[in-house]
């Protein structure tokens, strides 16, 4: 008898604690966790906390988590999808909202297409894109920078190159910092950008507290919010 393999889907979470996971996560995600026995996770204790948010049935001692982080050597990656010859679905979670965007899951999905594994998408929140959507900037040229420079120097060096590229080409440039640093960034930013150019300030995407505005950098500078130790996401723009 022929087992027909699993399968890899790419589980959504939400893009912080909210306290109604429904209002961003598509119930058909509840149904595919309940399909599901083995987990490539990120942070393994946050995956299981998230899992029993969303209503998970089996019990979550039962569930198989293979971590995915900075520590995982490539040749656990390697074994992590082992099970879907024999047919079992493995899910993954990441921190990022969406699995594989600027999120170690790619790795994985990587390997699965090189091993003819069936890799399924799942809807959910997208901080790039919700940000995309909302900031009123150019949604068919736009790329995505990850972090920029923590050095101070090449941070504004780098600041200025997106800039230049934003303006040229009226391409949107998307950039995150570690949530404690967010200040230094936005000050980097109106010290060191044309007072015209302008700001997408995204925050807490999708939270009770969402703040998402774009205005010049002349704005900003005199109505700096405070975004210390809030998840944000920065857009240039001409």
């Amino acid at each position: 008898m022929t087992i027909e393999k699993g399968k890899l889907y790419l589980i959504p979470t939400t893009l912080g604690d909210t306290a109604e996971t429904a209002d961003v996560i598509p119930v058909k995600v509840n149904q595919v966790i309940n399909t599901i026995d083995e987990y490539i996770v990120e942070n393994e204790k946050s995956a299981r906390h998230y899992l029993k948010k969303i209503g998970i049935q089996k019990p979550l001692p039962e569930i198989i988590l293979h971590p995915l982080n900075q520590h995982t050597q490539p040749h656990e990656i390697s074994t992590y999808l082992n099970n879907i010859a024999a047919g079992k679905n493995i899910g993954i979670i990441s921190e990022a909202g969406c699995p594989g965007v600027a999120d170690p899951g790619a790795e994985v999905v990587k390997l699965a297409h090189e091993k003819n594994i069936t890799v399924i998408p799942l809807v959910g929140p997208s901080s790039i894109l919700l940000s995309l959507m909302a900031s009123g900037f150019n949604g068919q040229n736009f790329a995505f920078n990850g972090y920029l420079p923590k050095e101070r120097g090449e941070r504004i060096k780098k600041i200025k190159e997106l800039e230049r590229l934003a303006v040229q080409k009226n391409q949107t440039q998307l950039f995150i910092e570690t949530p404690y640093r967010n200040m230094h960034l936005l000050e980097d930013l109106i010290a060191n950008c044309d007072k015209q150019t302008k700001l997408c300030i995204a925050c807490d995407i999708s939270l009770p507290t969402e703040f998402i505005k774009t205005k010049s950098m002349a704005y900003w500078k005199d109505k700096t919010p405070d975004i210390a130790k809030r998840p944000t996401i920065f857009l240039l723009n001409k």
